[in-house]
């Protein structure tokens, strides 16, 4: 079936969820007039309810009913609609049958995942079967990978465009403000599970190539993920472990294999968050270590996930709308390139990660696809399959970012 004859330009699953009603709501602000959008999810009630909800534009939108646990369901949505957006987590749980429905149909796809064991079974499962139909399947368009995805792709190109080499040691310094969210520590919860008691699947987790298409092709010498509390020369500042590390290095790393190493054979990549300077930094810091690790302890405790449980918000719900607006987030992505220049970018943008500003980047991303195909990068020799943000997705990507007030730059640095 030929994708671009279909009914929908997008249909966004989940749209019931608390992360699904804020994209769709993105979606009714920011989709240029005549794009074609449907609403998918479990119940048409609540999928009435939740469109009555939303802007004027949406009012009229159709809605579609599939369910996770019927494979028949999803095959009949995804073969209305040139794009899905999925927003149905966690993904290890509910997300692989809807990623085959789509590989099979030729359909694009979004999500935000940030589990490597699911990204890893899609990978090995569907990828030659979404590169055949040409479907385009794009993980982790979320706060989990697209800064780190795509800020690291534009200073390579940067670099590249002003003849300084390539990348060599390249650090990611984050700051960010907002809630924690239920979806991820469910995620989080069931990848301990998968894990306990199998050696290959806490491999695959612990694998610092862990998504990448062809490990042995791997350069040697990657920086391991780092657990340290430190003063770190280069910004002036404290850094303590970033919780999202060992997910967003797999996926840039996946990104520079795909592309065939435009990064570089010399790049090396680690995450960090930025806790502050002074006595305030370093006690912010081994605060931030300690809670990381408390909760990782946690979740592998059985009698303790219901501790856990009443402190973060549960899955489909999510903070207030001024919570949201207050938040923010910084990624400084640093490197000294092979000829020995210092280089940085930036992606920054205002409102809580994991909630206002995830819903832009996947709703933006679903746009891209339905309405910039043409436009957008593939790897040499692909047409389709398991893809990243920067290598799906791109400049067209960026620049629909920056018109939504992210800030996306790279310079050097004096």
């Amino acid at each position: 079936m030929d994708s671009r004859t279909r009914e929908f330009d997008i249909v966004l699953f989940g749209a019931t969820g608390f992360v699904g009603e804020l994209t769709a709501a993105h979606l009714a602000k920011h989709a240029p007039e005549g794009t074609r959008i449907g609403l998918a999810g479990r119940s048409e009630t609540k999928l009435a309810d939740s469109r009555g909800d939303l802007p004027a534009a949406a009012r009229e939108w159709p809605l579609l009913t599939a369910d996770s646990s019927d494979p028949a369901s999803l095959k009949a949505m995804v073969e209305r609609t040139k794009v899905v957006i999925t927003t149905v987590g966690p993904y290890a749980s509910y997300g692989l049958p809807l990623v085959e429905a789509c590989a099979d149909a030729g359909t694009d796809y979004v999500d935000l995942t940030g589990e490597v064991l699911f990204h890893r079974d899609a990978i090995d499962a569907l990828d030659e079967r979404a590169n055949a139909s040409g479907a385009r399947i794009v993980p982790s368009c979320g706060y989990d990978s697209v800064p780190s995805d795509i800020g690291v792709f534009v200073l390579a190109n940067a670099v590249r465009e002003a003849g300084d080499g390539e990348l060599g040691d390249t650090t990611t310094y984050a700051s960010m403000k907002g809630g924690v969210s239920g979806g991820t520590v469910a995620s989080m919860m069931g990848q301990v599970d998968a894990i306990k008691g199998d050696k290959e699947r806490r491999k695959v987790v612990t694998d610092k190539f862990g998504l990448s298409p062809d490990r042995s092709a791997e350069p040697s010498g990657e920086w391991k993920d780092s657990a340290a509390v430190r003063e770190d020369a280069e910004i002036g500042a404290w850094t303590a472990p970033f919780v999202m590390a060992t997910y967003n290095t797999r996926i840039v790393r996946r990104s520079n294999a795909l592309a065939g190493y435009p990064y570089g054979r010399s790049f090396r990549y680690r995450e960090v968050m930025k806790t502050g300077k002074g006595v305030g930094g370093r006690l912010t810091g081994y605060g931030v270590a300690a809670g990381l690790g408390g909760a990782v302890a946690a979740m592998n405790v059985g009698m303790l996930r219901p501790v856990v449980k009443k402190v973060v918000p549960a899955p489909g719900t999510g903070p207030s709308e001024k919570a949201r607006n207050e938040g923010f987030f910084k990624m400084d992505i640093r490197t000294t390139t092979t000829t020995g220049k210092k280089w940085h970018s930036i992606v920054a943008a205002q409102g809580d990660p994991g909630y206002a500003a995830t819903c832009v980047m996947l709703g933006e991303a679903g746009l891209a696809l339905a309405l910039q195909r043409d436009e957008l990068p593939l790897p040499d020799g692909r047409q389709g399959g398991l893809l990243t943000p920067a290598t799906a997705l791109g400049m067209p990507y960026i620049e629909r970012l920056r018109a939504q007030g992210f800030t996306i730059e790279a310079e050097p640095m004096v």
